[in-house]
């Protein structure tokens, strides 16, 4: 997914062929990703709204 708009794109790298593409770009909103920064941007994205909700005692 795309860290800037959130478009999931069906060309975008996947499974393990796409892990020698290291760059892409969101074809909704033109932004060019290097594929280990925009993961962890989308990760750190969802735990602050996990964090924002609330942590349930387990």
């Amino acid at each position: 997914a795309c860290s800037c708009c959130g478009c999931i794109s069906s060309n975008s790298p996947k499974g393990r062929a796409g892990l020698r593409i290291r760059e892409w770009s969101c074809p909704e909103c033109g932004v060019t990703h290097d594929r280990d920064v925009n993961a962890a941007k989308n990760i750190l994205a969802l735990g602050h709204e996990r964090l924002a909700a609330g942590i349930l005692v387990l």
